[in-house]
C-alpha cells in the first residue's frame, strides 16, 4: 500500500532538511508519494493565509504530514503555524522522544525519555487581552477531557512500547484548580495500568532533577507550557534541538516535524543537520506501519553518526546537508535494504 504524505518544507533551512529526508525515505523502500503544501510567510505572501485550507484538508485526507521548521515571528506578525495546526486538526498529543546519539557529545550519553505533552490548552493557547493599557490577561484553561486524553494516550504508549513509568510534572501545591485537576485526571487514568508504575513531581523540581538524575525518567507527562520548556531541557542534555524528533498526534491526523527553528542565518548554505527531521520521519513511518524502512533508516543513521566520519557542521564535521543524506543512503545500499 503506497502512502500519500502532505509535505511541507517550512522555511530558512526548512526546505534543504526536508529534500534531504524526503531523498532518504524514498531510499529505504516505503511506499509513499508527497504532496507539497506550503505554510507561514510563504503561504501568506502566495494565498493571503498562512494556514490554507488546501494544506488542512490535505492533512485530513491523507491522515500525516511530515513539516520543516516554520518561523513565528516574535512579539509581533502572523501568530504560530505551529499553534494553529494543533488547534485546526485538534492534535492534541505531542511526543517528544529523546534519546542520545552514538559519538554527539551529550551530558547524558544513556538517556532514553520520551516528554508527552498536552498539546491543545494550558496558557499556552496563546488566549489573552488588554485589560487596561499596561495590563495583559493571559487565560489558563485546563479541562477534564483534555487532561484525561493525554493521560491515557501516555499510558498508552507506555504499554504499546513497554515503558516502564510514567511521571506527571504540574504545579498543583499553587495552580490548585488547574493543575490539580490536571494531576487528579492523571491519578484516575493510572488506576487502568496497573503494570506502569504511576508517579507525579513539582515541575520545578523535575526541572532540576532532570539536570541532576535523568535516569530516573521514563515518561513524561505534562501540560502544553511545561511540556514545551521541559521537551527543550531534555534535547539538550543529549546534544539539543537539532537531533531529537516531535510529533503532534491527534483523531484527524497526525504532523511529524522538526521542533528546531527555521535557522534563517545559514539557510541556503546546505550546512544544516537534518538529523531532527530525519528522526521524525522515522516515528512517522513506524506510525504508519512501515517499520522495515524506518528501522533500515535508523540503523543506517546510527551507523553513520556511530563511524563518525560524516559528520555537519553543528556536531564538529564538515559534511553538507546533501553529503550527510547520502552517507545515509550509502549505508542502507551496502545492508541491501535501499537503492542509492
Amino acid at each position: 500500500m503506497k502512502h500519500t504524505i502532505t509535505l511541507i518544507p517550512g522555511d530558512g533551512i526548512g526546505p534543504e532538511v526536508s529534500s534531504a529526508v524526503v531523498r532518504i525515505i524514498e531510499a529505504s523502500g516505503a511506499e509513499v508519494q508527497w504532496e507539497t503544501h506550503y505554510a507561514g510567510a510563504q503561504a501568506l505572501e502566495k494565498f493571503g493565509n498562512t494556514l490554507p485550507e488546501d494544506l488542512l484538508e490535505s492533512i485530513k485526507r491523507n491522515k500525516v504530514a511530515l513539516k520543516g521548521p516554520i518561523t513565528t515571528p516574535v512579539g509581533k506578525g502572523f501568530t504560530s503555524v505551529n499553534v494553529g495546526l494543533r488547534k485546526a486538526l485538534d492534535l492534541y498529543a505531542n511526543l517528544r522522544p529523546v534519546r542520545a546519539l552514538p559519538n554527539v557529545p551529550a551530558r547524558y550519553p544513556e538517556l532514553d525519555l520520551v516528554v508527552v505533552r498536552e498539546n491543545t490548552e494550558d496558557l499556552y493557547a496563546g488566549i489573552e487581552h488588554v485589560v487596561v493599557p499596561g495590563v495583559v490577561e493571559s487565560i489558563k484553561i485546563i479541562t477534564e477531557k483534555a487532561s484525561t486524553r493525554i493521560a491515557r494516550y501516555a499510558f498508552e504508549y507506555a504499554r504499546r512500547e513497554g515503558r516502564r513509568k510514567v511521571t506527571c510534572a504540574h504545579k498543583a501545591n499553587i495552580m490548585k484548580l488547574s493543575d490539580g485537576l490536571f494531576l487528579e485526571c492523571f491519578r484516575n487514568v493510572s488506576k487502568d495500568y496497573p503494570e506502569i508504575e504511576a508517579d507525579d513531581k513539582i515541575v520545578d523540581n523535575a526541572c532540576m532533577q532532570l539536570v541532576m538524575r535523568p535516569e530516573q525518567f521514563d515518561i513524561m507527562l505534562l501540560e502544553n507550557l511545561y511540556g514545551d520548556i521541559v521537551s527543550d531541557l531534555c534535547a539538550g542534555l543529549v546534544g539539543g534541538l537539532g537531533l531529537v524528533p516531535g510529533a503532534n498526534i491527534g483523531e484527524q491526523g497526525a504532523v511529524f516535524e522538526a521542533v528546531h527553528g527555521s535557522a534563517p542565518d545559514i539557510a541556503g548554505q546546505g550546512i544544516a543537520n537534518p538529523t531532527a527531521l530525519l528522526q521524525s520521519g522515522i516515528l512517522m513511518l513506524r506510525h504508519l506501519g512501515e517499520r522495515g524502512p524506518a528501522d533500515r533508516i535508523e540503523q543506517s543513521m546510527l551507523k553513520v553518526f556511530t563511524e563518525g566520519r560524516v559528520r555537519t557542521r553543528d556536531i564538529g564535521g564538515t559534511a553538507s546537508t546533501y553529503e550527510f543524506a547520502d552517507a545515509i543512503i550509502a549505508q542502507m545500499a551496502q545492508q541491501g535494504g535501499a537503492a542509492a
